[in-house]
């Protein structure tokens, strides 16, 4: 699989990046539409945004770096050559996470509330951006077969992508790709009832994203590894943990969604 979409000489632009951006694009569209129809201040919702965005991209780097430090040790100038792949989604969050906390209380905006809105967002982003993995070749699960593949009905391109090193491969990204799909409309459903609370939103996001990717990192053979454990599955479990007990609480003491 080629990593480059374009050869122009000295500047080339790869997938991986494309898909990023589209992704980031695609988040942000939908975030504005529903930030606008809450009332969200425009200034307030670009500079968030914009800020979230340069310092989820850096979280996400740093967390994958220091996952991989013996290697970025010896080869300090691929820090920066994010082109190549290397971002943790889980360090994005994270740190994504702490600056919205930061900025929302700063400006005095209800945190769950956008929260709630962001997700929407961010789940479409993850997958649309995971299809950057598919054109690195990375993130990818064991062997298989063509055939087994195949009785799963994924498409022919996807399976012949998972040729790697001789050997198919299941398609880790793919599906994490289709279940964030599902994710998102799911969510687009869910923000319409009539009695959902502030905050509950970012909770279905929570444990839908924690089980899904607690599965696939069992799968994946490219895991970030602290020890024995592989810190996905260790994140994913606290995601899904921290997601009952916001929707439980929000349920209890939340203001409506719709009524915010």
């Amino acid at each position: 699989m080629d990593k480059v979409a374009l050869d122009l000489g000295p500047i080339q632009i790869y997938w991986y990046s494309i898909f990023i951006f589209l992704g980031m694009l695609v988040a942000c569209i939908i975030i504005y539409k529903e930030a606008k129809k809450r009332g969200i201040d425009e200034d307030f919702l670009v500079n968030l945004t914009f800020d979230t965005i340069i310092i989820g991209i850096i979280g996400a780097r740093v967390y994958y770096v220091i996952f991989n430090l013996p290697y970025y040790l010896n080869n300090p100038l691929e820090i920066l050559q994010i082109w190549n792949g290397g971002l943790a989604i889980h360090g994005g969050i994270l740190a994504g996470l702490l600056f919205i906390i930061y900025y929302c209380k700063k400006n005095e905006v209800n945190v769950w509330k956008m929260l709630d809105i962001i997700v929407v967002g961010l789940i479409i982003a993850q997958a649309i951006v995971r299809w950057g993995n598919f054109f690195n070749s990375d993130a990818y699960g064991p062997v298989t077969t063509a055939s087994k593949l195949r009785s799963f009905g994924i498409p022919t391109f996807i399976i012949n992508g998972m040729y790697i090193l001789g050997e198919y491969h299941h398609p880790t990204f793919f599906y994490e790709s289709a279940w964030c799909f599902f994710g998102f409309i799911a969510l687009l459903m869910i923000r319409k009832f009539k009695y959902l609370k502030v905050g509950q939103l970012t909770s279905i996001y929570l444990i839908w994203y924690g089980i899904i990717r607690f599965i696939i990192e069992a799968m994946r053979t490219d895991s970030l590894m602290l020890g024995p454990i592989k810190m996905a599955q260790l994140v994913s479990i606290i995601f899904i943990i921290a997601g009952v007990t916001i929707f439980i609480k929000s349920h209890k003491k939340g203001l409506l969604y719709n009524q915010s």
